[in-house]
């Protein structure tokens, strides 16, 4: 059968699904992903309730730049003394405030991620040899049954090359530029490439 069904994406059914995507937005999404791994996987482990937890916590939000103001957007307008009796573990914070106070650490490490976006690329570009990448094809089950594709696999391609680029569309919100990076991707799929331009996942890493 012919990708030209896939290519007019919809015309069989397949916009059916809300889970089927344009391979940009689904990249994006994988980004974002990656993105929010990399948040959670390099910040503190220990939780907010223990004091090791929150003394860390503590030290980020005291001695990293827009930690007071992390703070106060959390809804924290401690004393100078309470801020470093929290600090020092010589003092408890109410429960309210331990969860606003893990509000503030996630919100400003969240923030120091997205601003050294050099991180998120260096991890994906891994000295040159990519990442790979995991892509399921479309859900069919709401395509019309004599359009259904039965050779349509999860592909896996280990790609290079254009992470520098995609982690600066998704910064800038830039759909168009991650639609040409997608479209170099499935490139490689040879004649198979319609089929992907709209795709049900992504994963990165996988």
């Amino acid at each position: 059968m012919s990708t030209d069904g896939w290519k007019n994406f919809g015309n069989y059914g397949a916009d059916r699904d809300p889970g089927n995507v344009h391979g940009k937005i689904a990249l994006a999404r994988a980004l974002e992903d990656a993105l929010e791994r990399m948040i959670i996987d390099g910040g503190i482990k220990s939780p907010v309730d223990t004091r090791r937890g929150l003394k860390a916590r503590m030290r980020y939000l005291t001695t990293t730049k827009g930690g007071p103001q992390a703070l106060a957007d959390a809804g924290i307008h401690a004393s100078p003394t309470t801020i470093r009796a929290w600090t020092r573990g010589t003092q408890r914070p109410r429960p309210a405030n331990l969860e606003a106070i893990d509000t503030a650490y996630w919100n400003l490490r969240a923030h120091n991620v997205l601003a050294n976006p050099g991180a998120l690329k260096q991890h994906l570009n891994r000295g040159g040899r990519g990442t790979r990448i995991e892509i399921h094809p479309v859900n069919q089950a709401a395509v019309d049954e004599p359009r259904r594709r039965d050779n349509l696999r999860i592909q896996h391609r280990q790609v290079r090359y254009i992470w520098d680029d995609a982690v600066d569309a998704l910064v800038a919100s830039d759909l168009n530029t991650m639609e040409d990076l997608w479209d170099d991707i499935i490139a490689e799929l040879d004649s198979d490439w319609g089929a992907y331009t709209y795709v049900s996942y992504i994963g990165i890493g996988a």
